[in-house]
Parts: C-alpha cells; structure tokens; sequence
C-alpha cells in the first residue's frame, strides 16, 4: 500500500471523467482557466494566444508514442530549460515516470473509443513531503499553432506538453516554473533526494580514491532507482551552448542512462592496457551534440570491439544522442553533478531517509520563541527548532536537505518566492535529551550555504555520536513552515528537542528534582599504563553520574588516546559526584586502567583541566599511570547549557 494521497484542489479524477462522458463533453477546468493568468502573474504574452487541445494541433495524437525516452524534447518558444532536462531525466527510470504518470495506458487516447475520450488527464507530485495528484484539462497554449512551451519532437506526442500544464497549476501558472532548479524540479517529479556536487572542487581528476568514490555512489544511487544528470559552466551568457572542443556543450544538461564497472577479458586487456573499465553513458535530452573524445562512435577504442564484445560488456546505445565515456573524462569534463537518490522505500527494513515537518514561529515567550535568525545572532539563534540524530557508526555519510515552503503562489500578493535559509550542525553530548541554550562545548561540525533558494543541502561524513541540527532563516522574527529529511545508509533515528529541562514529576520530585546540570568533555587520555613492551592498548572511556553512563568509542592500539567525548547530566545535588574511567577494551576481559571523580562544582574554573588517574576508591586514592584532559562546566541554571 504506498503513501496517502493528498487530491489538489479536492478535484477527484474518475468522478470529473466520468461526468463529461456521461454528458458527453470534454473537460474545462474551472480552477485553472485558459486564459492570461494561468500563463503570467501580471503581465501578457506578445502574440495572440490560442489554447488547443491535442486533437486540434495534430492528427493522431497521443500521451506517450512508443518508448518514453526515446524521443527529444524541445523548450519552445517560452519554454523553461531545466524543465526539459528534467523530463528527459525522470524518462530514464520507469518507476518515476509511472508514478508521476499513473495508469498512463487508461490515459491515453483510443481512436477507437472517442466517445469515451474526455480530455481530463492526472498528474502526481511530491509536494512538500506528500503526494498530491494534479487533475487538467488537455487546452494547451499555442501561438500561430504552435506550443508555445515544451513539446516532442515526435509531433502527435503530448506527455511533456501535459504534465508541465499539472505542474504550472500545482505553483500558481507558468511564470511560477521561471527561477527553479532542475533538481527542484526533480525532486517535485519524483520525491527524491537531491545533492549537488561540485567536480572542481572535488579534485577527483587528481585524487584517484575520491574519484573511485564518487564512481561507487554513482553506481548505487543509478541502481536504486536515482537519477543523475551532469553539466559544463558557461562564465557568461554568451558561452551557453557554446561546444567544447570535444563536442559536448556548454550550459547544457546531460542525463545519465547507464553506468558501469566492467571486467575486461584476456583479448581486451591487453588492446585497453587494463583490467577494468568504469563507464558512464550520458543523453543529450535534444538528441545532437554528442561527445567526440575517447569512446565516441568514430573513436579509436569504440573501433576495436566487435559488435558482439558491445554487446556482452553492455556497451549499447538505443537512443539517439547517447554516448558512453570513461570515467577519467567524465570528471574531467563536467563541473556540477546532481544526484537524485531515490529514497521512497526502506531498504531491507531499514529506514534510509528521516524527515519531519517543522516551522518556525513568533511568540512573546522567548522560551516558546522558534524563530531565532542564522548563527550571526548569537542571543536568539538557538531559539530555532532543534533537531538531534545519531550516527551509530564512524565515516558514514549524511545528506542533510532542508526545503521551505513554497511561496510562488503568493506572488501576486507581493510576497517573496523564497527566504533566505540555511542551518547549522553541532557535534553534542553522546546522552544530550535537552534543547541547546548556550554553545560552550559543542563542536560546529557543519554548516550548508545560506540562500533564497527553495532548498539548501550539506553531504558530510560523520563521525560516530549525536548531531543537533539547527533549521534558520537568515533573519529572525519570521514565520513559515519548512521540510526537514536526513538521509544515511544507516539509520540515525531523527527526532526534534522540545523540552529545556527535565519535567516536573511526582517521580523527580520523590527522587529530588535536578539543581545542577554538568557537561563534560573529555579531550584526551595519556601516558596509559602498558605492562608490556608488546601489549595492544586500546582504550575507551565510561563516564558515569549515579546509575546514568556514557561510553565512548573505543580507540585502537595507543596509549595517547584522543577522544573529545562529551556527556551531559542533570544531578540533584554535588555530592553526586561524575566519576571518569579509562578502561581498555580486550577480547575476554577488559582491564581498569584509572580513572578520576570530580565534583564538578558551578563555582569551580572552566578552563581546560589536567588529573592524574588513580585506583577505584574516590579523589584520595592511590595514584595509577596516565592522565585525561578535560573541561567540566557547571551552572545551578538548568536552562545555561
């Protein structure tokens, strides 16, 4: 059963079709009229416009001729470019396209049925994290006969033409799609999750691991159903789609068909020099201007297979404007990257993508407050919603993706498409349950750009422990709403920080409610003890406050251990004292190495701290080898930290 669908404008497909066949007309639909508003918010198009149905411009027409993606597709007159490319990506993969395009073969035309033809088609698109399906009508704008935005090559095909109308009445009009992204575009086609990669800045021409890198989450995204698409930088607008010296074009949007790593057999190992190939097939969604460098058509390496060594390494192409390239060209070649991964499905029962709705807000309680500017206002920043994740183990990554809402259909009312957003990322304590207050300890692990863009995203591997992240407008004081999703290939259990402290409760209350609240950060542990020359230390923290415990990751093989673990606890008095013991991890029986206990007074110095380790038994024990760095901070007011 998929995800509940949400009917825009309440308008119910089947019943509207089945009222015109009954009645015996075609479809008008009366929330998005043919007329100038539909196309523009306030101005009028040069030329008399004429909106069409399909039978009108063509004979024989129909939704989808043949294959999907075998046909180019052009922008027209006023066409919106990355919707082109956008289309031409979603037709790679079919489970998008006919989940974008449900039951596409009910929809099509039947010479043979025309009295049941009703000119009403239906559209689904993610929207703001729920499917909602787009009901219209087939009068398409026309100028002296001709479309005037995107439409096929294949002349009697209206796919294209039709579902940019659904998306034009989804935003407000026509003029709404002006200033979006191909990877909003995507993500509205398809629900996926967008990451853009910069290839320069990636150095992955001259760093042959990351370059390998890239290649594996190219592969895996490809074959999970994501989608990829690629380009060149213009500097300026008369560079756009200038050709490159080997035939690819400038300003201009490849899509990616295929992908492959391929083992080579004796015979071609020693015509390429090489054991393996990495292979990337790339479109040209207007069917020209292929590439001309190494494994194009004419190329000397595409020469020296057979047609059937073609075909048993997969290396075909089935549509016009396709090319295969190696992967040492491709990033040589291209400069931004967007990688589409598709995260509708748990993987094996695992949940890869984690999202939540959220907003930010005005209230004269500072406490109730969740709208708090960008980091610049340090006395109001941490009054954003907060939101926590852990990552269970070191160097996975983390797409971090957040979307305002968008305001394009309130255009007309003078308001702006988009605010400027972003968010910040700190590494927190491994037990932290609490709303941040002040940033003491917390390191900034992290921050995405800052722009009016619907969406802003940050990729980063991450290292073992928990992750507050920060959700901001540029500016504080203002309400809207905002989609939040973290994707990982592990999961990291996302859930927002509602509560500044502990609740009051007859439970606390009988136990003794919290009157201080301690972080410690223990930075280091050295000089541990190693009984023998030979011996394999590999240390690990436990640091404990009455029955409450936090243990760091393990450290491998030294005995000068660099942890920076951090823990958090609320006490009801000091003489619950925080104890920190360095243990080290071994295969039958983990061995006491020392450990220290501390008051952690509010009146006690903040500054980073140096103790020697002693046996079990409190401050006065007797002293063992090896010491930790630390900085423990206190304060009475449960709301400081």
């Amino acid at each position: 059963m998929g995800p509940p669908l949400k009917l825009f404008k309440n308008q119910k497909y089947q019943e509207l079709k089945q009222e015109c066949v009954k009645d015996s007309r075609l479809f008008c639909d009366p929330t998005f009229l043919p007329e100038n508003d539909s196309l523009f918010y306030n101005r009028l198009l040069p030329g008399k416009v004429v909106w069409k149905r399909p039978q009108d411009i063509c004979d024989d027409p129909r939704l989808i001729v043949g294959n999907i993606s075998n046909h180019q597709l052009t922008q027209g007159r006023l066409g919106h470019k990355p919707m082109v490319s956008a289309f031409s990506c979603l037709a790679v993969q079919e489970t998008h396209w006919t989940k974008t395009i449900p039951n596409h073969k009910e929809q099509e035309w039947d010479p043979q049925k025309t009295d049941k033809y009703a000119g009403i088609f239906r559209f689904r698109f993610w929207h703001f994290g729920e499917w909602t399906e787009v009901v219209i009508d087939d009068l398409l704008p026309t100028i002296n006969g001709d479309l005037v935005f995107s439409f096929s090559t294949s002349m009697n095909e209206f796919w294209n033409a039709l579902l940019e109308k659904a998306y034009a009445k989804l935003l407000g009009c026509y003029e709404a799609l002006d200033g979006l992204t191909i990877t909003d575009i995507i993500v509205d086609f398809t629900g996926t999750l967008a990451e853009t990669v910069d290839m320069q800045k990636g150095r992955y021409t001259e760093l042959v691991e990351e370059k390998y890198k890239l290649f594996g989450e190219l592969y895996k995204t490809f074959t999970k159903g994501g989608l990829i698409c690629c380009s060149i930088e213009s500097p300026n607008q008369e560079e756009q789609e200038v050709e490159t010296d080997w035939g690819l074009l400038k300003g201009h949007t490849y899509t990616m068909t295929d992908i492959r790593k391929i083992r080579l057999g004796e015979r071609l190992v020693e015509v390429f020099s090489a054991e393996k190939l990495y292979m990337i097939r790339l479109r040209n969604p207007l069917g020209r201007q292929e590439w001309s460098g190494p494994w194009s058509e004419i190329s000397e390496e595409w020469q020296q297979l057979t047609a059937g060594d073609r075909k048993n390494l997969g290396l075909v192409m089935s549509d016009d404007g396709e090319f295969w390239m190696s992967l040492e060209d491709f990033c040589r070649n291209f400069h931004k990257l967007n990688v589409c991964r598709n995260v509708n499905n748990p993987i094996f029962g695992r949940k890869e993508l984690e999202s939540v709705l959220g907003c930010w807000t005005v209230d004269d309680d500072p406490l109730m407050n969740r709208s708090g500017g960008c980091y610049n206002n340090r006395d109001t920043f941490l009054q954003n919603p907060q939101y926590i994740f852990t990552v269970p183990e070191d160097g996975h990554k983390v797409i971090m993706s957040l979307q305002q809402k968008d305001l394009r259909t309130y255009r007309r009312m003078g308001r702006p498409d988009n605010y400027i957003i972003g968010f910040e990322l700190f590494k927190v304590e491994m037990n932290r349950k609490f709303r941040l207050h002040h940033l003491y300890i917390q390191e900034r692990a992290g921050t995405s750009t800052y722009i009016d863009t619907r969406t802003v995203f940050l990729s980063k591997y991450l290292k073992k422990g928990n992750y507050v992240l920060v959700p901001t407008m540029f500016q504080h004081g203002r309400t809207s709403e905002f989609l939040l999703r973290i994707f990982s290939e592990v999961p990291v259990q996302l859930r927002e920080l509602t509560l500044d402290m502990p609740k009051m409760s007859c439970w606390n209350l009988a136990r003794g409610y919290p009157k201080v609240v301690t972080q410690i950060t223990v930075h280091s542990a050295e000089d541990l003890e190693k009984k023998y020359a030979n011996e394999t230390v590999n240390p690990y923290l436990v640091i404990k406050c009455g029955k409450e415990e936090v243990r760091s990751p393990v450290q491998k093989n030294t005995v000068h251990a660099i942890f920076d673990t951090q823990a958090i606890f609320y006490r009801r008095t000091t003489d619950i004292p925080i104890i920190v013991q360095v243990w080290n991890s071994r295969k039958f029986c983990d061995q006491f190495l020392g450990q220290v206990t501390l008051d952690a007074d509010p009146s006690d110095c903040r500054d980073l701290k140096s103790l020697y380790l002693r046996k079990k038994g409190g401050p006065t024990a007797k002293v063992k080898q090896g010491h930790i760095s630390f900085k423990v901070i206190s304060s009475d007011d449960l709301t400081e930290l």
